[in-house]
């Protein structure tokens, strides 16, 4: 069955409309990632840093449930650089169940995840993230900061309102700028990014 699949998207690859080419060349790289699964995993557990790091984000493509026990046990390594590999898939995987993982990592050791973190969760259209997110801002970190801050404009809920302007008059420019973006994107309408 699964041949048959890859024959007719092949096909679709010389189609005259380039939509219909696209779109096969889209659904095939999925099924072609869904069968490297386990070659995926196998780099996972046994691969050098580099192809860990790559192996992570080939999980991104992967539309199965089996692709969240490796990445949440990726949370759970030494390497900072595995750790935020996995936090930017769960985030774009938008998994509601994987939100308590990523909270706990805006309070990782390491800034960089800390900031993956922060970053993730603004994919999430969650108000019980408004108050980890704000806590953030409290850190000294400025890029943590201005993350939580996007993310908090990401999602938009008007609940974040007071603890971003509690940086109104914030001694570092690029934190009193992006807040002052924030404010315009919270309670709207729709939620929209604080970038641009």
């Amino acid at each position: 069955m699964l041949e048959r699949r890859r024959q007719v998207l092949q096909e679709a690859l010389r189609d005259k409309d380039e939509e219909v080419r696209v779109a096969a060349a889209e659904a095939l790289e999925r099924l072609e990632a869904v069968q490297s699964l386990d070659d995926i995993l196998q780099v996972l557990r046994a691969g050098n840093r580099g192809q860990q790091v790559r192996a992570i984000f080939a999980l991104e493509k992967i539309h199965s449930p089996k692709v969240f026990p490796p990445l949440l046990a990726a949370l759970r390594v030494a390497d900072a650089d595995l750790r935020c590999a996995a936090i930017q898939v769960l985030g774009e995987k938008r998994h509601i169940k994987v939100l308590e993982f990523l909270v706990r990592h805006l309070k990782d050791p390491h800034p960089a995840v800390r900031v993956h973190a922060a970053t993730a969760l603004g994919n999430f259209c969650d108000r019980r993230l408004v108050p980890c997110l704000s806590t953030a801002l409290a850190d000294e970190d400025e890029e943590l900061v201005v993350a939580a801050l996007e993310s908090l404009a990401r999602i938009g809920f008007a609940e974040a309102e007071g603890a971003v302007l509690r940086l109104a008059d914030d001694s570092r420019t690029r934190v009193r700028c992006t807040a002052m973006k924030v404010l315009g994107c919270l309670g709207g309408a729709a939620p929209v990014t604080a970038e641009g």
